[in-house]
């Protein structure tokens, strides 16, 4: 038997185990990560075991404290930026809007600030992490689209703009060089700090998010995580708080995730062609 009818049967086989999953609970409450995006051209931080393929994103505190780590983050980000702006939904986000419009999911958090969600058509989701297309200010809460901010920026940093240098994940670019030179936008209201409106690392997500996710969370039938390895603890809480109550707990992943322990189900198999299998055979059972 060649790899590739073995990868099928796999395939079919867990996507047939998750569409009973699912119909098995129909309140589902869904968390997604990185693994959704990257089929449409977005690169994820982690590896199959869990481990960083890059060095770490940004830290929330150094990005306030520091006027060179700003340079070097909006340098990077505008060239980087333009594989988010650009991305189309894959056929992961498609599936999972499907299924959401076939009343199986009850909510949908998302550890991703790209809005792929949205655009295949998924309503109920929660932005855990914010998101990547718009900017705030620190000081004051101004608020503007991130493309008017980069077209600003390179306006005022023509020499920047024709750098090339190799996408990395949420909008940032593998640019090294000189920053000391890049100049920054600062809000046009106040002059304070202008920040993507998204959760660096360091810093907390938004409360009412969280509570949000939570009173969904408190209201499902089952959790299922896919495309995400749950390392960072703002996803991983809500894995942890589900097996606490004794909520089925299962993940779609190509490699180990956190609460790998914790899990009543897993299929390590890639997201797009299984999450498409589970949607037909659902699909057909409603036609039954």
């Amino acid at each position: 038997m060649t790899q590739a009818v073995e990868i099928a049967k796999s395939v079919t086989q867990a996507g047939k185990e998750l569409a009973a999953f699912i119909q098995q609970h129909p309140k589902l409450w869904v968390i997604t990560g990185a693994g959704v995006s990257t089929d449409s051209g977005i690169p994820d931080y982690r590896d199959a075991d869990g481990q960083w393929k890059r060095p770490p994103p940004v830290q929330h505190g150094d990005f306030m404290s520091s006027h060179h780590v700003r340079q070097r983050y909006w340098a990077r980000a505008l060239i980087g930026f333009s594989a988010m702006r650009e991305a189309q939904a894959s056929g992961a986000h498609r599936a999972i809007a499907t299924l959401e419009s076939l009343g199986y999911i009850q909510q949908l958090v998302t550890q991703n600030v790209d809005r792929l969600h949205q655009r295949a058509g998924s309503r109920r989701v929660i932005d855990l992490h914010g998101r990547a297309d718009m900017v705030k200010c620190m000081v004051c809460d101004y608020q503007m689209m991130r493309h008017a901010m980069h077209k600003e920026m390179a306006q005022m940093n023509p020499t920047f703009t024709g750098l090339q240098a190799g996408h990395a994940p949420d909008g940032d670019a593998d640019l090294e060089t000189d920053f000391s030179s890049f100049r920054i936008f600062d809000c046009p209201r106040c002059s304070g700090i202008l920040k993507p409106d998204v959760v660096f690392y360091g810093d907390v997500v938004p409360a009412e998010r969280r509570l949000a996710a939570q009173v969904a969370l408190a209201e499902a039938d089952a959790v299922l995580a896919v495309g995400t390895s749950l390392m960072v603890f703002s996803g991983y809480r809500f894995c942890r708080t589900a097996h606490e109550r004794g909520i089925p707990l299962a993940s779609l992943s190509l490699g180990v995730t956190r609460a790998d322990a914790l899990l009543t189900h897993q299929w390590r198999a890639p997201l797009t062609p299984v999450l498409e299998e589970a949607m037909r055979c659902l699909q057909r059972r409603l036609l039954d």
